[in-house]
């Protein structure tokens, strides 16, 4: 499955411009997945478009949504504690809720990127749930993301999609934005029924094991109350929890793990400040060199 460029160089989702070598940067984010990381919003919180001619690396925060990804052109990649998953032209994949998670997009040679993004919210589910008498009496253990095989169904769904990207400026209801995605999770369960679990289980993250997952998460940079959402607990068991396992405060052990490493990183490895600020959760590079130095007595630059 394949879906041309279809967009005009003087609208703002911009037609490809092959240009041969790309260039890369990073901007940081935090921002449920369903966004993308700020692309276009066709239908408001449902339907995205997102274009790119050069290399961005993300960090993404909290997932808070289902999420369906086909990618147009280029390379997607989606990279968490327990995965990693890349994908090319015409594949697409169905990305689990309440996750953090890295995301690359990647412009090839002669091809830059461009993806298409549905989120599929909870309450939209619930809904289809009622209806259609759908009813989900364990959690869902599988993988959390799954690259969905491409069948005529959804080819033919996401060609439905094409005028919604083309005429952006249109004022699109909501009611078609639930069609379309009511739409989309019937498909999905055409392809795949083993998916019903995924997509209906509606259970809260259960209690996991907090060491395990802060040493595996500490770098990304979300709120301490998303840390206790993912690892199953209140904000106030996750405070109590945390000092009883590591000693510290979340925001006090976050601080201190991401500049002993930043440290490592800079000294054993010869990193300079600028390529690895975002990588360990700091906001900006002038906030991560005050916290060095305050740390360390010395500028990052002085260890080099």
């Amino acid at each position: 499955m394949y879906l041309t460029p279809i967009l005009h160089q003087e609208q703002s989702l911009a037609v490809p411009i092959y240009r041969g070598n790309k260039a890369s940067h990073r901007i940081p984010f935090l921002l449920s997945l369903y966004r993308m990381i700020n692309p276009n919003e066709i239908i408001p919180g449902v339907l995205f478009y997102s274009y790119l001619s050069t290399q961005r690396k993300d960090k993404v925060g909290f997932m808070g949504h289902n999420t369906l990804v086909l990618l147009v052109s280029g390379m997607f990649t989606l990279e968490t504690s327990g995965q990693k998953i890349s994908m090319r032209k015409g594949e697409m994949l169905l990305i689990g809720k309440n996750q953090l998670a890295q995301i690359t997009k990647t412009p090839l040679p002669d091809e830059d990127y461009e993806t298409i993004v549905i989120s599929i919210q909870e309450d939209l589910l619930r809904k289809i749930a009622l209806e259609e008498q759908i009813e989900i009496h364990q959690k869902y253990i599988g993988p959390p993301n799954i690259l969905i095989p491409a069948n005529d169904f959804l080819q033919g769904y996401f060609q439905s999609v094409i005028p919604y990207v083309r005429n952006p400026a249109e004022s699109l209801t909501t009611a078609i934005g639930l069609l379309k995605v009511n739409e989309v999770v019937k498909l999905l369960l055409h392809t795949m029924p083993e998916l019903k679990t995924f997509l209906f289980d509606f259970s809260d993250p259960y209690k996991i094991d907090l060491e395990k997952f802060m040493l595996r998460n500490y770098h990304f940079n979300v709120p301490v109350e998303k840390f206790a959402q993912l690892t199953g607990r209140s904000l106030a068991g996750f405070k109590r929890d945390f000092q009883k396992t590591f000693g510290a405060s979340p925001r006090q052990w976050l601080l201190e793990k991401r500049l002993m490493e930043a440290r490592h990183l800079i000294e054993k490895k010869k990193m300079k400040s600028s390529a690895i600020y975002l990588e360990l959760g700091f906001e900006s590079l002038s906030h991560f060199s005050h916290s060095f130095k305050k740390k360390f007595g010395k500028a990052p630059s002085d260890w080099l």
